[in-house]
C-alpha cells in the first residue's frame, strides 16, 4: 500500500497556462502584404545600436489574414551567428494562435546574402510548420542598409 506522502507527491505537478494578451484591437493590427511591409515593421522593432554588433533572430506572428499578432525575439547571438531552437519559434506561434509567421535575422557584417546554413534552417522551420499547419511565409535578412527576402529572391 502506498504511503500518503507518495500519493501527494504524485499529485504535485506544474500547472501550464497558455495566455496571449493583446492590447491592440484586431481592426487596428498592421497587415503585411509585401516583404517591404515586413521589413518596416521589423526595422521599427530592432535595436538599431545592435544591428551591426550582434546577430538576433525574431519572428513576426500573423493571423490568417496576415495581420500582425506580435513580434517575438527568439534568440540573441554573437558577431557571426545566433543559435535558434525551432521549438521556441513554434511555442510562440502556438501561444499567439498564429496561422503564419515570418522569420527574420540580421547580419552584422552588412552582407545581404543568405548562407547555406540560413537556407537549410529555413527549410527545417518550413517543414516543422507544415506538421503544425503554421505556414512560414518568408525569411528576411536585415542589415543597417536594407534587407533580403527569401521569397523575393526565390530562395523558398
Amino acid at each position: 500500500m502506498e504511503s500518503t506522502q507518495n500519493k501527494s507527491s504524485m499529485l504535485m505537478v506544474a500547472e501550464v497556462e497558455l495566455v496571449y494578451k493583446s492590447q491592440i484591437k484586431a481592426s487596428d493590427r498592421p497587415k503585411i502584404t509585401t516583404s517591404k511591409d515586413a521589413y518596416r515593421i521589423l526595422k521599427d522593432s530592432w535595436n538599431e545600436d545592435e544591428m551591426e554588433l550582434r546577430e538576433s533572430f525574431k519572428i513576426i506572428l500573423l493571423s490568417r489574414a496576415n495581420c500582425v499578432l506580435g513580434i517575438y525575439e527568439v534568440s540573441k547571438g554573437g558577431l557571426t551567428g545566433v543559435a535558434v531552437d525551432i521549438r521556441m519559434i513554434f511555442i510562440a506561434a502556438l501561444k499567439a494562435n498564429a496561422a503564419c509567421l515570418i522569420l527574420a535575422h540580421n547580419h552584422p557584417s552588412g552582407q545581404l546574402k543568405a548562407s547555406h546554413a540560413d537556407r537549410n534552417f529555413t527549410q527545417r522551420v518550413k517543414d516543422a510548420g507544415k506538421v503544425l499547419d503554421i505556414e512560414v511565409l518568408d525569411h528576411l535578412i536585415l542589415t543597417s542598409e536594407g534587407f533580403l527576402s527569401f521569397v523575393d529572391e526565390c530562395l523558398m
